[in-house]
């Protein structure tokens, strides 16, 4: 029995020419949000090259297939515009949110057109611990599972500065550093005298009020009361204009334009699950769904891609996606165990043998006299067991390779091994976004346009960030301790004993004969040749 339907072509589209596929783009431009929000551009390959913020979308995407711009454009730019093949857009509350957002999405594509924001820096947060007895705002950068109340984050650094600044002098909260302030730094510290802080550490304020004043300004913080503060600070700043005292006035509106840049909604997006879209995850399923001729759509999907840029680590990944969303703690990598050449089609083979092999097993050691006796299909008896709850791994509905008929025909045969040749599967080659079926010769085209094909794209390009980031850190392991390997006399145990001691190939370097000889299994002889080495 077959999971596919029979398919129309009416979702076929041709697009080999640059010159349809730029036309292609400008028709959608048309129906492109006005909003703020997130861009991305993508190749002919699907890959992301690059991510940019817009306050208007639609506006921001059209000036870069303006014939001008090309012209006036720097060559990074011009380079970056000959490669654009497609795009798609996250669409969001506001400015603010669009650089969080931006931020976020270059971290996590690190695409090669962006030049900044690709390292680690994080926006800054507001934190309040309340379990202290005394609690004060402090500002953070990362948020840690410590019972503690964050705030943000927040895109304007000096604007939430001047912000918290006049949240403590407005509410009376300290702004010294010991857990419980007593007489001693009371004595160090002027913040009462000039009617900075409410003294709590003398008792001028007792516990009780000075927590009253803390919830009060965690409420400021969550837009309670936000409205009729910004009233009062606004008819403040007009009497103080009104008598000419310019002064008070230009601190009040500065307090006013930090206060409204710093409590303007943004959300901080999670990975993954987190990121909103105009992307519609659960639309994009059922019309997958009815492009494959699934039996439903394919709520749980499994995408694999081998990634072998040397035959020294030929590894894999899989990614999987739920609900049409990332599921990150479902993400598996392999290394190859018994592939030693680049062969994409074995190293195929092996991955999708052992992860299938895997939810086969786990599932006859949780439903074994069950599934012994039944003569239910046993992919129809994981899929009735998954849905129960009862499969320690569900099996996906739907399973996509990356690449054309030889990929998919590999991983068609261990299926088959396993018995598990009814569970719908398909290929996708990069060239064309073809996908391929078992048994069928013809492809099937979406279009482009379409979030049918796009979802797919996404679960693909996933599992291709995932099996590249795996050789990449492999790769930079082998390269920091092949050094070791070229030594005269070096042997496994003995790098191994060296490496335990320093940590690093570096400090290996660096380390003197008689500092080697304190490593496990390494004489005088060999430090002296690993010195010697090293100096050459």
């Amino acid at each position: 029995m077959s999971y596919y339907v029979k398919r129309g072509r009416g979702l076929s589209l041709d697009v080999r020419a640059m010159a349809d596929n730029r036309l292609k783009i400008r028709e959608r431009l048309l129906g492109t949000s006005t909003q703020p929000g997130v861009y991305l551009m993508k190749d002919r390959l699907g890959s992301i090259i690059y991510v940019g913020k817009a306050k208007n979308l639609k506006k921001r995407l059209s000036s870069y297939f303006m014939p001008s711009r090309r012209g006036k454009a720097d060559i990074k730019t011009q380079a970056l515009i000959k490669s654009i093949w497609d795009f798609e857009t996250h669409e969001v509350r506001n400015e603010e949110e669009a650089l969080i957002l931006e931020s976020k999405l270059i971290k996590q594509y690190r695409p090669r057109y962006n030049v900044s924001q690709k390292d680690d820096k994080r926006f800054l947060m507001v934190k309040v611990q309340l379990k202290e007895r005394f609690p004060r705002f402090e500002l953070t950068r990362i948020r840690k599972e410590d019972g503690a109340k964050y705030f943000g984050p927040f895109v304007h650094s000096a604007a939430l500065k001047g912000t918290l600044e006049w949240i403590n002098r407005e509410f009376g909260l300290r702004t010294c550093r010991p857990k419980l302030p007593g007489e001693n730094d009371y004595k160090h510290c002027h913040a009462d005298i000039i009617r900075n802080c409410s003294a709590p550490c003398v008792g001028k304020v007792d516990e009780e009020g000075y927590r009253a004043r803390v919830m009060e300004a965690v409420d400021f913080l969550e837009g309670k009361g936000k409205r009729s503060r910004f009233a009062s600070l606004r008819e403040e700043m007009q009497k103080a204009a009104e008598q000419l005292n310019f002064e008070k006035a230009a601190k009040l509106r500065d307090v006013i334009t930090n206060l409204e840049k710093t409590l303007s909604p943004a959300r901080a997006f999670a990975k993954g699950r987190g990121v909103p879209t105009t992307v519609k995850p659960l639309e994009d399923l059922a019309e997958l769904g009815e492009a494959l001729g699934l039996r439903r759509p394919p709520k749980v999907m499994e995408c694999f891609d081998i990634s072998n840029v040397s035959s020294t680590h030929i590894v894999a990944s899989m990614v999987r996606f739920l609900d049409g969303l990332p599921d990150n703690g479902n993400y598996r990598r392999y290394r190859m165990k018994t592939v030693e050449s680049q062969d994409d089609f074995a190293s195929m083979a092996e991955v999708v043998r052992r992860r299938y092999a895997r939810i086969l097993l786990e599932a006859r050691k949780a439903n074994e006299e069950y599934l012994e006796h039944s003569q239910e299909p046993i992919v129809e008896a994981l899929w009735r067991l998954g849905d129960e709850g009862k499969c320690p791994i569900m099996l996906p509905d739907l399973v996509i390779v990356d690449g054309g008929k030889g990929q998919l025909s590999s991983a068609v045969a261990e299926l088959r091994q396993l018995g598990l040749q009814q569970m719908p599967i398909v290929g996708l080659a990069k060239q064309r976004e073809e996908i391929f079926f078992p048994g069928e010769s013809e492809p099937l085209l979406i279009d482009h346009g379409r979030g049918a094909l796009k979802l797919m794209q996404r679960i693909r390009d996933e599992a291709h960030r995932f099996a590249n980031g795996y050789n990449e850190l492999l790769l930079r392991k082998r390269m920091r301790e092949s050094l070791l390997d070229d030594v005269p006399g070096m042997s496994v145990t003995r790098k191994r004993a060296l490496l335990e001691k320093f940590g690093s190939v570096e400090r290996i370097k660096k380390a003197t004969a008689k500092e080697l000889m304190k490593a496990e299994g390494i004489g005088k002889v060999t430090a002296d040749a690993i010195v010697e080495w090293f100096s050459k």
